[in-house]
């Protein structure tokens, strides 16, 4: 395959964090050896780090990485709309800087998007601290295909939000600008939705590919964008292939096994203001009894019940999804990391 027209474009937005991209482009050079067919494009945002050189050293070991540096720095959804434009491939994974594929994640992928059928491949995430390999919850493979968008997007649900976990195929949207959704932290998932839709086609490889790097982004309000301008997003694709059903189903996941660690975390670090962030909240879910009975609480009991209740419902939650074991394993992991000193 010429490189003008790369099967996969691997494309990482980076801004200031030299030492995390090294290690997620020495992983990429081990994952892509003798492939000719991927391209990976660095866009750095005037990083005033050792990006460049780090860029220069992954270029020597012989990863073919195309390098653009801004004249200064645009903010980050402007950068993440960059990497997709500028991306020569049929397919487009927007990689996080501080994010990874695991050990034979590339090879996986590539052999379902040869079939240039899909529309977005989603690949399940976990979020690691130090050992990215130690710290991989163990699961089976499994593959869930779907012929109908919506229920695809229901079926992933809040994992569109994370640039890392889906691969987008741009050869179904191949004249979309992204720029026109830089503004509202949510450029992926416009990406996302776009090209769900038009395929209708797409696949879930339900196994843990992507490892991510713990508490290392922020800078936004969480109620805003994953509530509000989220919400108004899912809105914004409503169609006859992307329903009220597919919309509600997204959220009462989210309600259930997603919103609850982040609230429960705000409480805990003492950060924000909850009462705003209930009226966030309330704004879009104020009718539904999983707002009222299940989230509510966590954010307007006094702290000490606040965290009790949100700590069950967080567990609960993961439980109740499918996502406990992911859980389970950081904080086996965690507790392993503390009881290694002592039995030196």
């Amino acid at each position: 395959m010429s490189p003008e027209s790369p099967l996969l474009s691997i494309t990482i937005p980076s801004w200031n964090r030299a030492r995390f991209l090294q290690r997620t482009l020495q992983q990429l050079c081990a994952e892509l050896r003798d492939r000719d067919d991927v391209e990976v494009l660095v866009s750095d945002n005037c990083s005033p780090d050792d990006t460049p050189a780090v860029v220069a050293a992954a270029q020597a070991d012989g990863l073919p990485v195309r390098y653009v540096r801004n004249a200064s720095n645009i903010g980050s959804d402007a950068n993440i709309a960059q990497c997709f434009n500028m991306a020569r491939g049929d397919y487009v994974l927007l990689l996080g800087d501080d994010d990874l594929p695991v050990d034979g994640a590339l090879a996986a992928l590539l052999a379902h998007l040869e079939t240039r059928r899909y529309g977005v491949v989603c690949l399940r995430a976990y979020g690691f601290e130090a050992d990215f390999r130690k710290e991989c919850p163990q699961t089976s493979a499994r593959e869930h295909r779907f012929e109908r968008g919506g229920a695809f997007l229901a079926a992933i649900g809040q994992r569109m939000t994370l640039i890392s976990s889906c691969v987008v195929g741009k050869c179904f949207i191949p004249h979309l600008n992204a720029n026109q959704f830089c503004g509202g932290n949510l450029v992926q998932v416009h990406l996302v939705l776009q090209a769900a839709l038009a395929a209708g086609h797409n696949l879930f490889l339900d196994q843990y590919l992507i490892a991510c790097q713990r508490n290392n982004s922020g800078g936004y309000n969480f109620a805003q964008v994953f509530v509000t301008r989220f919400g108004e997003a899912l809105d914004n694709y409503r169609c006859a292939d992307f329903g009220d059903e597919d919309i509600r189903t997204i959220e009462r996941r989210m309600m259930i096994g997603y919103y609850p660690f982040y609230l429960f975390r705000q409480r805990l670090g003492r950060e924000g203001d909850p009462e705003a962030s209930h009226a966030t909240f309330a704004a879009r879910f104020r009718s539904r009894w999983l707002f009222r009975f299940w989230l509510a609480p966590i954010l307007l009991l006094p702290r000490p019940l606040a965290l009790a209740w949100g700590g069950f419902a967080t567990f609960t939650g993961r439980l109740l999804i499918g996502d406990l074991q992911r859980g389970v394993a950081f904080a086996w992991h965690r507790l392993m990391q503390r009881l290694a000193p002592r039995s030196a």
